[in-house]
């Protein structure tokens, strides 16, 4: 494995997907009850403003490459960088508008609301990750609340379990799928003899914002695809 730095990211993943494992769907389902959480429909999640951006696992991006590839964006906050200044990333993004919201949002609703992307169909059910008091990693139930919506609402014991189960679904899979990116992310740097430097890194980003293109490595599909970018494409994700 080529750098301690990869390494560790690895070691701290497989370790996340092992507890994630040990969640149970009822126990998630009991959680998700307890919480009530109900959507008003303000279409606050749909922003950069409130989330970042919606990582697509490679299904979803998959689906997005066969409609329109313009709209994916290598995810923002690249992972890595070599020792020649080229990015890696773990998968694409959704491109979003100007102002920071969805391309598919329309008068604060979803315009693909019944194909939606997996992150979108559990939110806000995503678990947060934390260390306890002993710095041992755990997850703390759910990390999408308290922005947005009502709480102490009913909420079916069913519809809790499809929940619960899509929730723990899309967590393992986007595990799965930061693993394989570490995992092929270190075999090429060994086979390139190179590294991930952080000074470099720095450096590239600032070189990024400044108006240079970068080369990005998306992993998609099993590869590394690589895409030109410029800062500029960025914008409304408040990144780099």
């Amino acid at each position: 494995m080529s750098g301690s730095y990869i390494s560790r990211k690895l070691s701290g993943l497989i370790v996340e997907c092992d507890l994630l494992l040990q969640w149970k769907e009822k126990d998630l389902a009991d959680i998700i009850c307890d919480v009530g959480f109900s959507c008003m429909l303000c279409g606050r999640c749909c922003t950069t403003e409130f989330n970042g951006h919606v990582f697509l696992l490679d299904s979803d991006a998959k689906r997005i490459m066969d409609m329109d590839p313009s709209l994916l964006i290598p995810a923002p906050e690249f992972e890595l960088a070599d020792e020649m200044g080229n990015f890696y990333v773990s998968g694409y993004a959704l491109r979003v508008l100007e102002d920071g919201s969805c391309i598919f949002l329309s008068k604060n609703r979803c315009q693909i609301y019944n194909e939606r992307f997996a992150i979108c169909r559990i939110y806000p059910y995503m678990l947060h990750r934390e260390p306890d008091r002993r710095k041992n990693l755990e997850f703390r139930q759910i990390s999408g609340l308290n922005e947005h919506g009502e709480y102490n609402c009913p909420v079916s014991d069913n519809d809790a379990h499809v929940f619960a189960r899509e929730t723990i679904a899309y967590e393992h899979a986007w595990l799965m799928q930061m693993i394989d990116f570490y995992t092929a992310a270190g075999e090429l740097f060994e086979q390139k003899r190179t590294r991930h430097i952080r000074a470099v890194y720095d450096k590239r980003i600032q070189e990024f914002r400044k108006g240079t293109p970068v080369c990005v490595h998306v992993w998609y599909n099993g590869k590394f695809v690589p895409v030109t970018m410029r800062c500029e494409d960025y914008r409304g994700f408040g990144w780099p």
